[in-house]
């Protein structure tokens, strides 16, 4: 479960709650985890036992969010060390928005970004997953809008450190995508489960599991026959739950994964 699923909650009530709902490890969100004290949250993760399925995150690196370039990188830096840190599946990264670039220009300035942040991220054994995100959605986050384009940069740095988030919010959708999952599950370093009733759009809309349009079962199913052994997190950021919903939700997602559990076991 991502802790941006509970907003509301703190980095404290999230573990206390994730582990009494049976959730096996949790999607850390930086800004929760500053809020808690990073230390004494690093030290707080190896007492419960909670496994970090990813930090997020990391990025900015065309000035989408108003940073200059070296801000982004050091910034990138500290992550890296916190993600090793907390012993993290993986650090999530929004390359940023093109932000009046050219598409080439801003790709310019996430390579430079990955030249400096890639060697501190193989020493310190972390992944940097890339975020490719709808283009509908992506304005301020990512220049990179589709699966292809980002598993071809990927390929061009040539490190084992540096793979792809999966997010069904954005592509569960696509055909295409569903399609070719073999060729796109050894690059994949995280799935998000994320459903939807109408078009992706800035705003978010996602849904609780399995109400929406996303066909996630089938999804699910595809990537364990095509060979992922990775986790799959739950992310329903924007979805407008209330706080006094939480506890249900954490039942119901949990409840629902395990319902599409049967015909896993058929297709791997």
């Amino acid at each position: 479960m991502s802790e941006v699923s509970t907003y509301r909650w703190s980095f404290e009530q999230d573990l206390f709650h994730y582990a009494a709902a049976g959730y096996e490890a949790i999607g850390v969100w930086r800004h929760k985890l500053s809020d808690f004290g990073e230390e004494e949250g690093v030290d707080l993760l190896a007492e419960t036992g909670m496994r970090v399925s990813h930090l997020m995150w990391a990025g900015g690196f065309t000035g989408s969010d108003g940073r200059s370039l070296n801000d982004a990188i050091d910034d990138g830096l500290h992550a890296i060390r916190l993600a090793g840190a907390t012993n993290a599946g993986c650090l999530i990264v929004f390359p940023g928005g093109r932000n009046n670039h050219i598409l080439s220009h801003a790709e310019r300035l996430f390579r430079i970004a990955l030249d400096n942040l890639i060697s501190l991220a193989e020493a310190a054994e972390v992944t940097l997953a890339i975020k490719p995100m709808h283009l509908a959605s992506a304005r301020e986050w990512t220049f990179l809008t589709d699966l292809e384009s980002t598993i071809a940069l990927i390929e061009s740095i040539n490190s084992p450190h540096l793979k792809l988030v999966l997010d069904t919010y954005h592509f569960g959708h696509d055909q295409a995508v569903i399609a070719n999952l073999r060729e796109i599950v050894p690059h994949l370093a995280l799935v998000q489960l994320g459903d939807r009733q109408v078009p992706p759009s800035g705003c978010g809309q996602r849904c609780p599991l399995g109400e929406g349009v996303i066909p996630l079962g089938m999804i699910l199913a595809e990537l364990l026959e095509a060979g992922y052994t990775g986790d799959f997190d739950v992310d329903l950021s924007n979805a407008g739950i209330q706080p006094r919903s939480y506890q249900q939700v954490l039942s119901d997602s949990r409840q629902q994964f395990q319902q599409w559990m049967p015909s896993f076991s058929k297709t791997a």
